[in-house]
């Protein structure tokens, strides 16, 4: 038969993990001894790991462990006998399953002996049961609950057990498509601590609505250690199996850049898909063939994890337009803009989805979970806990290696003191990650996002266009739309602009291991101590100081000064400014 799947949207929590392979729900009277036996015994025999209704524990306390269960198990399987729907505890159940199933869990029918219209219209025995339900039972809207369960589970693809279907054959199909399932989720998803992550994949979820027909692609991007990745591999482990072929490429900036990297790109995506066929096997002018007509019979879920340039995806998809009804293209970069002119001329739905920084509670949780290894601050790390919060601004790579480098010191002085040297210098294990998008820019995109750093965050977008075009004597909107892009810069409702708190310090911490390092004055200290010969080097100066402070300083001498910002500098022998 087909491999059942699920209509409802998936949306299955990553603050919890499935602890069974499969939860099955039957009568014990009807197939205990025989269909269910048999079924259990094949899947335990294959190490398929089941949780198995034992009718002999009863209780409210155990209805709670059988619901947690349903809830931690990957599939479900009901097998619907002739007098199941007599027994309460198997509606309830019933009821249960069907709630998890709203949120991705799957489940298979089996129809034993009795036919699925019976469950659905309530015929026969099923009749029965309800009726005397009915009239056992005050809450009548519990009983209508079980009707509405029946009906709905009638209606979902299984398999139905009769005299021409051998149930040996059936148990075998039953256990190829549990097998696959397994075999598919491949568990890629690894993170301790999924704070944020469930509300992120459910939104994704919305874009990729994996039961349509089109072909989509979704873009995931944002700030750099905002957690594109994290969040791709979690949406591959909810969904993967409902694809007949699945892959997640990872780091496909970094392998592109040779030609031996690219190569394996190919050969990783393509055997995976095809079936653990290289493309040696397959020969050169199969090779050029495939690479267009390899999707065309498959329904996939591929993943191209930090894609930075487009001939990367062009150079693993082609024209993106071979394949099957049904598919999904995950793609994420730090670059917004990346695909928008490759999606235009592909027949695909395309959506990008900007991945927003953690709120204070999210922030919270997280950090509080990496510093102190529970979701709670200390009651004396309250004022702390929430200064740290405010410095990440919601950054989840700050968060995670903020709290851990904390974990376990119980000092506070040792916590003021790292919060104080976090504020001066930048933690070198974010920078590095931070960097990467800066390191990605030309020299022209660099320097305009130094400037802005230093001097223009906080204009007007038109305002800072028209300086940096006085300035530099080119129109710069093409280089601020890809700092946007990019991320590293952001407009507000306003017209501002403006950038995340750490990207600002990253930018300053590059100012000052640059050679040129006094082009850019930012502090008293390197302007007083700058030498005569130093500045004509000087491009911008801005001193802001806390209290009025006299200076000399040779403003005339600045033959490149282009920013001039000063707030309690008394330069009493300035003559004039230079004519630049």
């Amino acid at each position: 038969m087909p491999f059942p799947i699920n209509k409802e949207d998936s949306s299955f929590s990553f603050t919890h993990q499935c602890r069974y392979d499969v939860f099955v729900s039957f009568r014990g009277e009807d197939t205990r001894n025989n269909f269910t036996s048999i079924l259990n015994g094949i899947l335990y025999h294959h190490g398929i790991n089941i949780f198995l209704d034992n009718e002999h524990l009863r209780g409210e306390e155990i209805l709670d462990k059988l619901f947690e269960a349903i809830e931690s198990s990957r599939i479900s399987i009901i097998v619907f006998s002739k007098n199941y729907a007599f027994s309460t505890w198997c509606l309830k159940e019933l009821v249960k399953i069907l709630e998890c199933k709203t949120k991705g869990q799957i489940v298979l029918p089996i129809f034993y002996k009795v036919d699925p219209s019976e469950v659905r219209n309530q015929k026969g025995k099923f009749g029965e049961a309800l009726t005397k339900h009915e009239t056992k039972f005050k809450d009548k809207m519990e009983v209508q609950k079980w009707r509405i369960a029946l009906h709905e589970a009638g209606n979902i693809g299984g398999w139905h057990c009769t005299k021409d279907h051998p149930q040996f054959t059936l148990i075998k199909e039953v256990f190829e498509v549990i097998s696959r399932v397994k075999l598919n989720y491949t568990k890629i998803f690894d993170v301790k601590y999924p704070v944020g992550i469930d509300s992120r994949v459910e939104d994704i979820n919305l874009c990729l609505d994996i039961d349509s027909k089109d072909v989509r692609m979704v873009v995931i991007h944002g700030l750099p250690g905002i957690g594109k990745t994290t969040i791709a591999k979690a949406i591959y482990d909810l969904i993967a199996f409902r694809f007949e072929g699945s892959i997640f490429l990872e780091n496909v900036k970094e392998k592109s850049i040779t030609n031996d990297g690219r190569r394996q790109l190919r050969e990783t995506l393509y055997s995976e898909i095809l079936g653990a066929r290289t493309l040696k096997e397959l020969g050169a002018i199969k090779r050029i063939n495939m690479r267009m007509e390899m999707p065309q019979h498959k329904r996939i879920l591929l993943i191209l994890d930090d894609v930075d340039k487009l001939i990367q995806v062009t150079d693993l998809l082609g024209e993106c337009n071979c394949f099957a009804s049904g598919s999904r293209i995950i793609i994420t970069t730090r670059d917004e803009k990346l695909l928008s002119t490759f999606q235009k001329d592909c027949h695909l739905t395309y959506y990008d989805y900007r991945v927003k920084e953690l709120d204070e509670h999210e922030s919270r949780v997280l950090f509080c979970q990496h510093a102190f290894k529970r979701s709670k601050p200390k009651e004396d790390y309250l004022e702390l806990v929430d200064s740290f919060i405010h410095y990440a601004k919601g950054l989840p790579l700050a968060l995670k290696i903020i709290g851990s480098d904390l974990y376990p010191r119980g000092d506070i002085c040792f916590w003021k003191s790292a919060l104080a040297k976090y504020k001066r210098i930048l933690n070198p294990n974010i920078l590095e990650i931070l960097k990467i998008s800066y390191d990605g820019l030309d020299q022209n995109q660099q320097d305009v996002f130094l400037d802005i750093t230093c001097f223009l965050k906080g204009y007007g977008k038109d305002v800072v266009k028209h300086i940096l075009e006085s300035c530099n004597s080119y129109d710069p909107y093409f280089d601020i739309e890809i700092l946007k892009d990019k991320s590293l810069i952001f407009v507000d409702e306003r017209g501002k602009l403006w950038m995340h708190d750490l990207i600002e310090q990253m930018g300053l911490e590059i100012i000052k291991q640059e050679s040129k390092k006094h082009k850019r004055l930012l502090c008293y200290d390197d302007a007083s101590k700058l030498s005569d010969t130093g500045l004509e080097e000087v491009e911008g100066v801005t001193l802001c100081l806390p209290q009025p402070r006299n200076m000399r300083i040779d403003f005339g001498r600045m033959k490149n000064l282009k920013y001039l910002t000063v707030r309690n500098l008394i330069c009493e022998d300035v003559k004039y400014l230079p004519n630049e």
